[in-house]
């Protein structure tokens, strides 16, 4: 039954009832979840995901649809167990955990969002250097002064306009996603066998694919926006908001899955695994390296100004959600001291801090890909493969879905990706 609406005797359209089709309500949200995941981390997948050789990809490209759908799905299940129609993430955690745990969760989800900020913070400084080194030939300036100009001018339309910065945001996605399977098929021709050459030892393929797990759940995750989506359901179907809620997550997944892939997999066919690693040591993006190898005009100068854009997209919007979280963070302990709360001194305080911890990251240049295995990918997957499977147990609203196998899926997952962190603690 498709999609309809009817009228109830004052004349008012009722809500439009859950279908086995998508109307358009539910094509614009799977392509806000696919435009939400599909961004910058993207862009280093290939490298981590191609370092091992095509065998641990193949258990990847298996991995990648159940353990992003499962995993969201819980979180979109958890959003809507509340009682109160309506509640963000925040809300819901002190709703079934208490007040202390949804000031944890906010902390949590601010420590989730700022490191990302932070990689993109150094992406960014590490694309522009390369191209100017690369196409323009000139010599970059200090990396203390481009990091800075970078991050100042950044900030600086955030500043200027936030609802500008959205509307630029959602344009750009469409194209780089264009790109992105333009740029597979360009490198299709250029697909060798040097990735199929050698069969990794069971040491090196399980170290492989277990430093990749954070990557993936990085590259895909929109853990961000399902908390708007959740409700945004709930707004249009009432009741029947999980049920169509799983649906639309279930079709943006196999989008990204399908997109993705097929990218990851032309890069790692087209480059071998030492020139990947190469990328890895140059601490750049797959693009960025692309376009130093090809000795294609076009693709010279479009990969890395993609990679900019990409990049620059990602860190506005990860730079509205790490203030939010800031902000979110010090009014809790303003309404606690009894204090009153004004929005644009929270606003210029989080812009310094968060100013000041971007520059002094993108000077330093640490490891892309070790921030996201060590530190972006383990605290997204506590928030989002393990909190929900948690209240599956504990919350008389979520028990209906405990006790299922691809519980136990989701939480193995999830293990895998937090526990990445110590590979990094002891020393490796």
């Amino acid at each position: 039954m498709s999609t309809s609406t009817s009228k109830t005797m004052d004349g008012v359209l009722s809500r439009p009832t859950a279908g086995s089709s998508l109307n358009g309500h539910d094509r614009t949200w799977v392509l806000g979840l696919f435009a939400t995941a599909i961004g910058a981390g993207t862009l280093f997948l290939p490298i981590n995901a191609g370092l091992g050789g095509i065998w641990p990809l193949l258990v990847m490209a298996v991995l990648a649809f159940p353990m992003t759908y499962l995993a969201h799905r819980g979180l979109i299940r958890f959003i809507l167990s509340s009682s109160k129609p309506g509640s963000d993430i925040t809300e819901v955690v002190g709703e079934h955990f208490g007040a202390t745990a949804g000031k944890l969760i906010t902390l949590l989800y601010f420590f989730t969002i700022l490191p990302i900020l932070l990689l993109y913070g150094v992406g960014l400084t590490n694309t522009v250097e390369n191209f100017m080194t690369h196409q323009l030939h000139m010599v970059a300036p200090p990396r203390a002064l481009l990091s800075f100009v970078l991050t100042a001018g950044l900030l600086g339309i955030v500043a200027s306009s936030e609802q500008m910065v959205v509307r630029v945001m959602s344009w750009l996605v469409y194209p780089f996603i264009a790109v992105l399977i333009g740029l597979g098929m360009f490198l299709v021709p250029q697909w060798n066998g040097a990735a199929l050459q050698g069969m990794p030892s069971a040491g090196q393929f399980s170290i492989t694919l277990w430093l990749s797990i954070p990557v993936l759940v990085f590259s895909f995750n929109h853990s961000p926006v399902i908390s708007r989506f959740a409700v945004a359901q709930q707004q249009q179907y009432g009741e029947e908001a999980v049920e169509k809620g799983e649906k639309i997550e279930k079709y943006a997944v196999m989008m990204m899955v399908a997109v993705v892939m097929f990218f990851v997999f032309s890069c790692i066919f087209a480059l071998s695994p030492v020139e990947l690693a190469a990328a890895k040591s140059q601490n750049i993006s797959i693009l960025s390296f692309i376009g130093n190898k090809f000795n294609n005009p076009l693709v010279v100068w479009l990969a890395p100004a993609v990679a900019f854009v990409a990049m620059s997209k990602s860190f506005l919007g990860h730079y509205l959600g790490a203030r939010e979280g800031l902000n979110g963070l010090i009014a809790q302990q303003l309404d606690g001291s009894g204090k009153q709360v004004n929005t644009k001194v929270l606003n210029r305080v989080s812009a310094v801090f968060m100013f000041l911890a971007i520059w002094i990251v993108a000077t330093l240049n640490p490891s892309i890909l070790g921030m996201i295995e060590s530190l972006c990918g383990p605290i997204i997957a506590a928030l989002l493969f393990v909190m929900p499977m948690y209240a599956m147990r504990k919350v008389p609203a979520m028990r209906k879905y405990a006790g299922r196998p691809s519980n136990v899926f989701v939480l193995f997952v999830g293990a895998v990706a937090m526990s990445a962190i110590f590979y990094s603690l002891l020393g490796h």
